[in-house]
This record gives C-alpha cells, structure tokens and sequence, in this order.
C-alpha cells in the first residue's frame, strides 16, 4: 500500500491481522497490532479478535488474555467472539481454569455463551480430564 502512497487504516490493518491469525501467524498478527498502534490507529474490537484467536492459535493464551484485557481497558465492549477466541487459547494449553472463568466472566458480563463459547470450554475441560466439570458446563446449557 505504501509503495502506492496509500496509507493503510484500521479496516486494512484488521484485515492483515485476520489474514495472519487464518495463516497462524501469531507473531506477525501481534505485530501488526504494534505498527498499527505507531501509526496511531486504534484497534477496534474486529482487529483485536483476530489477534487474540491468533495468538490461541499459536498457544500463547497469556498474549490473548492480555488482548483481552486491553479491549476492556481501552473502553471496547469484549463480545461473544472475543472470550470465545479467549476460551479457545486457554483449552489449547490445558488452561481449564482460565476457561472457565472466562466462561463465567462472560455471564456476569451479560453476555450469552453460545455453542461455540461451551465446546470450548468442554474442550478445555476434556484436555485436563475435569469431565465432571464438562457435566456441570452441559447442564447450564
């Protein structure tokens, strides 16, 4: 885009971000955060779900939760997607913990988890052998 004298906005950086997180390039969909930040864009909630569903991809939930905390921090209303993506990063590494709290969050938030939200949290579940949990998961359905 620059060779073109185009500068690139949010809606081209989200893209690339999204286009990294679909080639499991977490790295450079962090990285893309970071230039985007320097050329003073602010993330919007689309750019940031696909870093975090990125950096789960990647097995980096510490990076993905920290996503998730600046949606909150910068005024941005995390949604189904963005503690979905969370939920997946944290089942990915055995974070079953974390899982379900984010599961939890998400109530108090009030925001319905769909089917998606609950497969991963089963997921997580399943990885670290809690299936009474994944029971008690299936019965708030």
């Amino acid at each position: 885009m620059r060779e073109v004298k185009l500068e690139p906005d949010v809606i081209s950086y989200s893209a690339g971000i999204s286009a990294c997180e679909k080639g499991e390039q977490w790295q450079r969909a962090l990285a893309l955060l970071s230039e985007m930040r320097g050329a003073k864009l602010k993330p919007n909630d689309i750019s940031l779900n696909a870093g975090i569903s990125a950096c789960g991809k990647g097995g980096v939930w510490q990076r993905a939760l920290a996503l998730l905390r600046e949606m909150r921090e910068s005024k941005l209303e995390p949604d189904v997607i963005s503690y979905t993506a969370g939920i997946r990063a944290c089942a990915k590494v055995e974070q079953w913990q974390r899982a379900i709290a984010l599961l939890s969050e998400m109530r108090k938030m009030k925001l319905e988890p769909d089917v998606i939200s609950y497969n991963a949290g089963f997921s997580a579940c399943e990885r670290a052998e809690q299936w009474q949990l994944a029971l008690a998961l299936l019965s708030e359905m």
